[in-house]
């Protein structure tokens, strides 16, 4: 299933030396900043290394992050905030707004939009994974659970960091509530994918499949929604792609209700069910090719070009056919002029985000390794251009 999904790039950021003379003024918090220059560094180059997975992604993540808390925690077991939170500026680009970056001083900031990162790499690992040729049951179930890592990584940042940040996000930015929904929409709703493909493949029943089906495309409904207030420049691509997800399933939901309809002898009614089965991958199908045609960020699937897609178009004409046979013979059941109205509800196989959990706070960050008391300044920094150092280039 290579190019089934679509991906919105990378974040790119500025290199950070976290240099800070006259205040780190003890061995044990030049360490720590040395080491932070060094697993940031390394986290970055991560995402674009086409051999990590997983766990090497974890081991990185947890190394910087559990550091990078002693930006934000206080190292003293009191209430008080750490004045080392301020200290650095951070400057990162957004998924959806080209090249133009957003910079907090702020070390929640670097925190959120490198989890954001992390979540991008397990959504593209994903879909790397399910690209190959014969993907197997232990590869499909990474794939699923990947996508409901990304899904809880960004829910998290959501509700737990992204409120605690003193400057709110811009409009369009990728911490603003409307993109990070559309994330966590779009990971849960194609994990539900994976969930469905292994359904058809082990022939389960019809209306779980119909179910889970209608449930996924009302996922993908949801995330178009949720973005169309957003400029059409940044978000029009994503829309596309999320409309022809939801018209593609919406067409294997019928497909699939039609053949429950027809197994309790409602042939009338299965037949109308699978005529809009049939409108609705047509309009599948049109909405590709002006996916493909609509200019935007991201790299540019092509869901109509798959097997997956295209054994849909055969299924519901042999079980069109098959219905419309049985009617002429058997059943003379009248077609309805209304389509069915769908109210599937899935028992089973819903897609739900897995928890995300900041590493504890490194032994490094001790009250020993305590900065000076050092009022806060701004800090001037590079300006943001893709570095080999980085590893974090527009993908």
């Amino acid at each position: 299933m290579a190019h089934w999904f679509h991906r919105n790039p990378l974040k790119a950021t500025a290199p950070v030396s976290f240099n800070f003379y006259g205040v780190a003024g003890s061995p044990a918090a030049n360490k720590i900043c040395n080491d932070l220059r060094t697993n940031r560094a390394r986290l970055l180059e991560m995402f674009t290394d086409v051999t990590c997975n997983p766990e090497i992604m974890t081991n990185a993540t947890d190394a910087y992050f559990s550091l990078l808390q002693g930006f934000i925690s206080s190292l003293d077991g009191t209430t008080q905030e750490n004045k080392m939170r301020f200290i650095q500026n951070f400057k990162w680009i957004d998924t959806l707004q080209g090249n133009a970056p957003s910079a907090q001083q702020d070390a929640i900031f670097e925190l959120v939009s490198m989890a954001f990162n992390v979540a991008l790499w397990y959504t593209k690992f994903a879909s790397r994974l399910a690209g190959k040729e014969n993907v197997t049951e232990a590869e499909a179930k990474d794939v699923h659970r990947s996508l409901k890592v990304a899904a809880g990584i960004f829910k998290t940042l959501k509700e737990v960091h992204i409120p605690r940040l003193i400057t709110p996000a811009e409009k369009g930015r990728d911490l603003e509530p409307r993109v990070i929904d559309a994330y966590i929409i779009q990971c849960q709703a194609e994990a539900q994918e994976v969930t469905i493909a292994r359904a058809i493949e082990l022939k389960h029943n019809a209306t779980l499949i119909a179910a889970l089906a209608f449930e996924t495309a009302n996922f993908y409904q949801k995330a178009d929604h949720t973005l169309n207030t957003l400029e059409p420049e940044c978000s029009g691509k994503w829309r596309k792609y999320f409309q022809l997800k939801q018209h593609f399933y919406m067409a294997y939901a019928y497909c699939y209700h039609g053949q429950t309809l027809l197994a309790s002898d409602k042939c009338g009614e299965a037949i109308r069910s699978l005529q809009e089965a049939e409108k609705c991958y047509s309009h599948a199908e049109g909405l590709c090719k002006e996916y493909r045609q609509t200019k935007g960020p991201g790299t540019t699937a092509k869901p109509s070009e798959q097997l997956f897609f295209l054994k849909l178009g055969g299924v519901i004409k042999n079980t069109l056919e098959k219905c419309q046979r049985e009617n002429g013979f058997i059943y003379f059941h009248k077609i309805p002029v209304e389509a069915p109205q769908l109210e599937l509800k899935a028992s089973y196989g819903l897609a739900e985000p897995i928890p995300f959990e900041l590493p504890p706070l490194s032994e490094q960050c001790s009250p020993e390794a305590k900065p000076k008391e050092v009022e806060v300044k701004p800090v001037k920094e590079p300006d943001l251009k893709p570095q080999k150092d980085t590893g974090c280039v527009l993908s």
